[in-house]
């Protein structure tokens, strides 16, 4: 997650997201804080907000904020008035000043503390950049890891409670179907996912679901088809 993209249209759907799942349960947000970058145009995607005829209903209070805050200098912190009494770690994941040699345990220690302060929560949400990515290790040398997710954090961090992840679809062979079921395969545990694909293919995947969270998802798919809003179950 980078400050530039606070409020766009995917936040929408993600904050609104977890609106709908956290409540009477004791939210936790990662937001794998990844530095502005400047090379593309992400974050841009603001234009919902000029129509709120068409998007306001879905959540008034979120759609009000995140017009609000894209009025200033947007930036994480900026979100967090909607997510009331979560618990929020945003310590920097950039790991790029580090030597390489060094960047393991870096990485290492930034997500054992992660895990300690999301201890107390039930329902936890992580937002990396692009999200999900295999547990190679080479890549946790490279200077851009701080963008990904490995499967391994992926799977500690839901262990023994519902966790909700950013996947950022890539061009993976097969097309996007395929790889939301090849992620759901490679966590091993019980899970559905939340396309939505508006502007940019994303999708959050929902794992370790109680019957309660697996209703408030669909009912919230069923709600938000007009920003392409749709659930994925693997076969």
């Amino acid at each position: 997650m980078q400050d530039r993209y606070a409020g766009d249209v995917g936040d929408f759907v993600k904050l609104g997201l977890l609106r709908a799942l956290s409540p009477g349960r004791r939210l936790g947000v990662a937001w794998y804080r990844y530095p502005d970058e400047s090379h593309n145009g992400d974050g841009r995607h603001i234009t919902y907000l000029d129509q709120p005829q068409r998007y306001k209903h879905l959540d008034p209070t979120l759609f009000s904020h995140l017009r609000n805050i894209t009025k200033d200098a947007r930036s994480i912190n900026s979100l967090l008035p909607v997510l009331e009494g979560a618990i929020s770690f945003d310590e920097s994941v950039d790991s790029s000043t580090i030597s390489p040699r060094e960047r393991r345990n870096w990485r290492a220690a930034w997500f054992t503390r992660v895990a300690d302060r999301l201890t107390p929560c039930d329902l936890v949400f992580a937002d990396p950049d692009n999200g999900i990515i295999d547990d190679a290790d080479w890549r946790r040398g490279r200077a851009k890891f701080g963008k990904q997710m490995p499967l391994a954090e992926v799977q500690e961090l839901a262990e023994g409670r519902c966790a909700l992840i950013y996947h950022h679809n890539t061009r993976r062979r097969g097309g996007h179907d395929a790889e939301v079921d090849h992620w759901l395969r490679e966590v091993g545990m019980p899970g559905l996912a939340v396309r939505a694909t508006a502007y940019s293919p994303r999708t959050f995947f929902v794992l370790n679901p109680s019957e309660e969270i697996e209703a408030r998802v669909e009912e919230f798919c069923r709600q938000w088809t007009d920003l392409k809003v749709h659930l994925h179950r693997t076969g």
